[in-house]
């Protein structure tokens, strides 16, 4: 057995300790130097964050005020149309006695083709007929033009065809029942004969 003395075992001891001390200090400067690294880095993601989040407010404000402006334009829209809707209605609205009455209208003209009656009767059914028709076009009532007019599908309907020297091909050559328009709208199309 060797002898060890006890102050070799304390010197051992105390630079062992002042070693490790000396690397574990180089240690933390390294690790210190790594999270200042590392550090920057956060500071640097910190900011890019904060960017971030500046700009994402900015964005919400936008589609905010992008918002309000399609809002503000569908409540314009929603009001055209309403008012559209309201003209349309009123304009319309007599259509169905407007359309009643044409039928009326109708016997009027045929009592009136009659050359039978008398000139007394045949005056006060033409005063009557004027009055009617008077008060149809204050409604807004129109007759179709159809005589001599080319054929037009949305005006006319085609009952028959003829072959006339009177009229040039497509034309309407007579009209079988007259069509009316009330505002513009057609209620009845005009049943005519067209030369072939």
């Amino acid at each position: 057995m060797t002898k060890v003395n006890a102050e070799d075992i304390t010197k051992e001891n105390v630079k062992e300790p002042a070693e490790e001390a000396g690397k574990a200090a180089e240690d933390i400067a390294k690790e210190d130097a790594g999270q200042a690294g590392e550090t920057e880095a956060q500071k640097e993601k910190q900011e890019a964050e904060k960017k971030e989040a500046k700009e994402a407010e900015k964005a919400p404000e936008e589609d905010a005020d992008t918002r309000y402006l399609r809002l503000m334009a569908d409540f314009q829209n929603y009001k055209k149309r309403v008012e559209k809707e309201k003209s349309d209605l009123y304009s319309y609205a007599n259509e169905k006695i407007v359309t009643g009455l044409l039928d009326v209208l109708d016997n009027f003209e045929r009592a009136l083709a009659q050359e039978e009656i008398g000139d007394g009767f045949k005056e006060g059914m033409e005063m009557i007929f004027k009055q009617l028709s008077g008060e149809l076009e204050k409604s807004g009532l129109a007759e179709i033009a159809a005589l001599g007019e080319d054929f037009d599908p949305n005006f006319h309907n085609a009952v028959m065809t003829e072959e006339t020297e009177e009229y040039e091909s497509g034309k309407v050559s007579g009209v079988m029942q007259k069509g009316y328009t009330l505002n513009g709208k057609v209620i009845r199309p005009s049943m005519v004969k067209v030369v072939g």
